[in-house]
């Protein structure tokens, strides 16, 4: 364990891989609170101990919250693959963080604009902006195997 914390790059993944995920967690959280606070429950015995069974029932605000969310598992755990293959294949330090942080900083943003519903492209623009380094990592990652298949 201590030879693969000592790789920089992957330490660096790490670090924005637990950001990233505690990002979800704080999604699921807000998810759960806006269920709450509108009385919009998922499942009918949740609604029963709130109120009763006419809570049971969808609300837009809770399903933005549950898109942005389901967005988040789309994209952060292909992320997470594709950067810990791609920390093993050798690359700089700078150019790997430059990965990390683009898709980081991009799907804050995604997030921000799914949960306060930003005026269009804002949300588009950051899940393609989010997309560049993943799509560089898988590249450089089939490039690093190629010879082998």
């Amino acid at each position: 364990m201590a030879v693969i914390i000592r790789n920089e790059v992957f330490s660096c993944f790490v670090f924005y891989g637990v950001l990233l995920l505690l990002k979800m967690y704080i999604i699921a959280i807000i998810t759960g609170q806006v269920r709450l606070r509108k009385k919009a429950f998922a499942n009918p015995e949740d609604a029963l101990r709130h109120g009763g069974l006419e809570f049971y029932r969808l609300d837009p605000d809770v399903e933005r919250c549950r898109r942005a969310h389901n967005n988040d598992m789309e994209n952060i755990f292909p992320f997470l693959f594709l950067g810990a293959i791609y920390s093993m294949t050798g690359p700089s330090l700078a150019v790997a963080r430059l990965h990390f942080l683009v898709f980081f900083l991009a799907r804050v943003l995604h997030s921000v604009a799914y949960l306060f519903a930003l005026r269009a492209p804002t949300r588009s623009l950051a899940y393609t902006v989010a997309q560049i380094p993943s799509f560089s990592m898988a590249v450089q990652i089939l490039m690093a195997v190629a010879e082998y298949a």
